[in-house]
């Protein structure tokens, strides 16, 4: 992928920054609360002893896309009881998807666990994915978020800091309960990062991806993490539309459209708290190629033709969100 290995691409942590240090200095307001670990890195918690919110979600999600992306919240009739929708965009999506916003660097010591994302993993960049990608940042700060209901051990934090080839009191790390406010919505947020994802898993070309746009209702939290992971997965599932622009020949953007909405998947038709339960909790025995929107279209540049595939299904969102 020669296209995305050319070194004009942004450094995610540089353009982050200002975002980070905007959301620290606000954390009073967005009841947010700070603090140092032994070491010195910034501790941002945004939902485990204090309260966070929908606006420091929002704020969140940005950061997890690398400054490459805008993230809004607008009222919207796509569901009679939710009125609600959080829209992502970018002019960068494989960057600010792929190579920040994804969970996809697996942090654990002892019985803690956690995946993190935002703009430190293309600092590790340790994942395969990146070698694909061609992407690995420099900068001399970083931040990760975490989507946990603790705090991580010292030994962690200090790893993270190593990994990211920055000093402890460089790094800051966010943690985001998938049960808070501010949970809620940075992982709602990820829909059209579930798309590229899926675009990956099909072996689209990644570098044909020009611009996205993605768009998915906020549910309420929930008291505990099951109902909470399946409310906020199912607002992509089954409520999530994303637009996607593509380079190349017409016939493959029909074919990415088709392939790309969640009803492709053999789990599909049933709220996610309700698969994972079948499946005995087993996260990774669930079809991958269900973690996809509800709907999507796909726009060949070339030709300026649309394909619109997959549908809203609006019993199921009532019935995870109720």
């Amino acid at each position: 992928m020669d296209d995305l290995s050319r070194p004009t691409r942004p450094s995610v942590s540089t353009l982050t920054e200002p975002l980070v240090e905007n959301l620290i200095a606000r954390a009073p307001q967005l009841r947010l609360a700070v603090t140092r670990s032994a070491a010195g890195a910034r501790i941002v918690d945004a939902g485990i002893t204090a309260r966070g919110g929908i606006e420091a979600g929002r704020l969140i999600a940005e950061i997890c896309l690398g400054g490459l992306g805008a993230v809004d919240i607008v009222p919207a009739a796509r569901f009679k009881r939710w009125g609600t929708l959080i829209g992502v965009r970018t002019a960068d999506p494989v960057t600010a998807c792929l190579a920040s916003q994804y969970a996809g660097w697996s942090l654990a010591e002892g019985e803690f666990f956690a995946l993190g994302s935002g703009p430190g993993r293309a600092l590790h960049a340790k994942e395969e994915l990146f070698g694909e990608l061609g992407y690995r940042d420099q900068a001399s700060s970083a931040v990760l978020v975490l989507e946990v209901d603790r705090f991580p051990p010292e030994v962690l934090v200090e790893r993270i800091a190593a990994g990211c080839g920055v000093a402890p009191d460089r790094l800051t790390l966010i943690l985001t309960p998938t049960m808070s406010l501010a949970g809620t919505v940075q992982v709602v947020a990820r829909v059209l990062e579930v798309a590229l994802h899926k675009a990956h898993a099909l072996h689209f070309p990644l570098e044909r991806i020009v611009d996205g746009l993605a768009s998915a209702p906020l549910p309420p939290p929930a008291p505990d993490f099951i109902t909470a992971m399946g409310r906020t997965n199912d607002a992509s599932l089954y409520g999530g539309d994303v637009h996607l622009f593509v380079e190349g020949p017409e016939e493959e953007a029909a074919a990415l459209a088709a392939g790309l909405p969640s009803s492709t998947s053999r789990d599909y038709g049933r709220a996610f708290g309700e698969i994972f339960t079948a499946y005995n909790g087993d996260f990774y025995a669930m079809d991958p190629m269900l973690f996809s929107p509800a709907r999507v279209t796909v726009t060949a540049l070339s030709t300026g033709r649309s394909f619109t595939h997959g549908a809203f299904d609006e019993a199921v969102i009532d019935r995870s969100f109720a």
